[in-house]
């Protein structure tokens, strides 16, 4: 088969497959992801700026009015997407070894987003909880909040004054999601997508030139 030929459409959905399904390999479809992405408890969260880098875990109090209450629920940690509002409990593990000889502050505010570029993408409605600063030298920050709604919110680690935006660590949490039940991501709705318009040019070819066969066989020009 000549593959000058093709129709146009034909090719370019061959490429778009090809570059679609090699962006999934970049997002890590079919490896192992960032618990950021998945939610996975058995993967890793990691959530970092320019400057710093964390290994974070958000944890659940059992719901008391659950009839079955499942007893690891309350060991099943979370990244930013966590199920319900209750009792939260979280850790922050720094990476970085030079930041543990400087005292963090932690705030847990409520935002709603406002479309715009950080660090002006959310505005603050409320501050939920907020401890003051001190070191934390075993490298380990916890804390605990009670949520007692659905939301955006923002987990601020305030590192040293925090006088600039890079020291005041955000972690974005969404709470009331399924972790398991994110929106399948646009690249692969894109590549679904082109796979179809891809097989269906390739039948409507393969049916032109049945059609063009046939006028040859019967000893007309195409």
């Amino acid at each position: 088969m000549n593959i000058q030929r093709l129709p146009v459409f034909f090719i370019a959905g061959l490429v778009a497959c090809v570059v679609l399904l090699s962006g999934c390999d970049k997002l890590g479809f079919g490896t192992k992801q960032s618990n950021a992405l998945g939610n996975r408890p058995d993967l890793d969260c990691i959530i970092a700026n320019d400057f710093y880098a964390v290994h974070f875990s958000a944890y659940l109090q059992p719901d008391k009015n659950d009839k079955n209450p499942d007893p690891k629920a309350a060991f099943v940690p979370f990244c930013q997407k966590i199920p319900r509002a209750g009792k939260m409990f979280f850790t922050a593990d720094l990476i970085d070894r030079d930041i543990r000889a400087t005292p963090i502050g932690i705030k847990l505010v409520e935002v709603e987003k406002t479309g715009q570029k950080a660090p002006d993408d959310v505005r603050e409605i409320r501050t939920v909880a907020e401890i003051p600063s001190k070191l934390y030298p075993k490298g380990a920050v916890e804390a605990q909040a009670d949520v007692d709604k659905t939301g955006d919110y923002v987990l601020y680690l305030l590192i040293g004054e925090a006088m600039e935006d890079d020291d005041k660590f955000r972690i974005a949490l969404e709470v009331g999601v399924d972790p398991k039940g994110a929106d399948l991501p646009l690249v692969a709705i894109g590549g679904v997508v082109a796979l179809v318009l891809l097989v269906l040019g390739f039948l409507v070819y393969l049916q032109k030139r049945r059609k063009a066969a046939q006028t040859n066989g019967n000893g007309e020009q195409p």
